[in-house]
């Protein structure tokens, strides 16, 4: 697990500012960051919804503003004065001008344009899958991204995690969610692997980067210690919940038409982009864990997921925290 610990420096020696902030991830960021002693200036397209940040440090120690990716003025103002720059921006489903072009590309330079006016340097969180030759919008974006990203700030650290998990997560609550309504947990890719990480070592990974303590133009590819199934991650949650339901593993194609035909209204639950990262592994490559570009190789240990699943979807079992749950 993550081991975050406080050092003696003084709050105020050194200003982060992290792009994105108030998100899933962002947020055990902003917490690791201000428990090391940093000053965090949290930029976020809504400041009003970030204010839930300030209380992870000490009074005046984590300040929201207002930046939006899209508008590279307002990025630079939020980057200035600051020692190092994180960037965490990143959508899973586009629509209307939060598109994977705006964010994840013209963004990440944006980002990286204000890191390097500044002299700061950049941490950019982007997810295996990266590639410009990949069959999904999504994946080629991210490699995009991180292309742009490299050509502001050659020495930027990219870090690239695989599903990440943790109790405000969009993947293990989705699912937990559906088990609870539905006589059946419908999934598409049931074979495709993954490799699931904690978002407090990812946390604890972009800390690291931050202190110095990654490799300068290194691309870092983070995952836990287990490697399992779409099928198998589904088991587990159904058995950490005490839920009985059949897993029903939806072909591609009959999945792609659906999602064809519903990915455009609000809430979709899947898109045909989605679908097609559905078709490939999503776990750390061997070379990366080979030339130590991995947790491990930024000094970090991986949580299990039996760890940590029950401090959080005790909350989908019939009786909460007092259900019995056969291991």
């Amino acid at each position: 697990m993550s081991d975050v610990t406080v050092t003696d420096r003084p709050v105020g020696d050194s200003l982060v500012t992290v792009f994105g902030g108030s998100g899933f991830l962002g947020r055990h960021v902003v917490r690791a960051l201000a428990m090391r002693g940093y000053r965090v200036r949290v930029a976020v397209r809504r400041p009003e919804l970030a204010n839930f940040l300030q209380p992870l440090g000490f009074v005046g120690q984590v300040q929201v503003i207002q930046a939006n990716v899209r508008y590279p003025d307002s990025v630079m103002r939020a980057a200035g004065g600051s020692e190092a720059v994180v960037n965490l921006v990143g959508l899973l489903q586009q629509g209307g001008q939060q598109s994977f072009d705006a964010v994840h590309v013209s963004g990440a330079r944006a980002v990286a344009a204000a890191a390097a006016a500044v002299g700061a340097p950049l941490v950019h969180v982007s997810a295996i899958g990266a590639d410009p030759a990949s069959p999904s919008a999504y994946g080629r974006s991210k490699a995009e991204g991180e292309a742009a990203a490299r050509a502001e700030v050659p020495g930027a650290v990219i870090l690239r995690p695989s599903i990440v998990f943790g109790p405000e997560d969009d993947f293990f609550n989705r699912f937990a969610a559906m088990a609870q309504l539905s006589p059946v947990l419908p999934i598409v890719g049931g074979a495709t692997r993954f490799q699931p990480v904690f978002v407090g070592d990812v946390a604890a990974a972009v800390l690291r980067a931050v202190d110095g303590k990654a490799q300068p133009g290194t691309t870092y590819e983070l995952g836990g210690p287990q490697v399992r199934s779409f099928r198998e991650l589904m088991e587990l949650m159904l058995r950490e919940i005490g839920l009985n339901r059949p897993i029903l593993d939806l072909p591609f194609g009959l999945a792609g038409f659906f999602a064809g035909l519903t990915q455009w209204a609000p809430g979709a639950p899947l898109t045909t982009d989605q679908i097609a990262m559905l078709r490939h592994d999503n776990v750390v490559s061997a070379q990366a864990e080979a030339e130590g570009r991995s947790l491990t190789g930024l000094a970090v240990s991986p949580t299990a997921l039996e760890v940590i699943l029950p401090v959080y979807l005790w909350r989908f079992r019939k009786a909460g925290q007092f259900t019995r749950v056969e291991t």
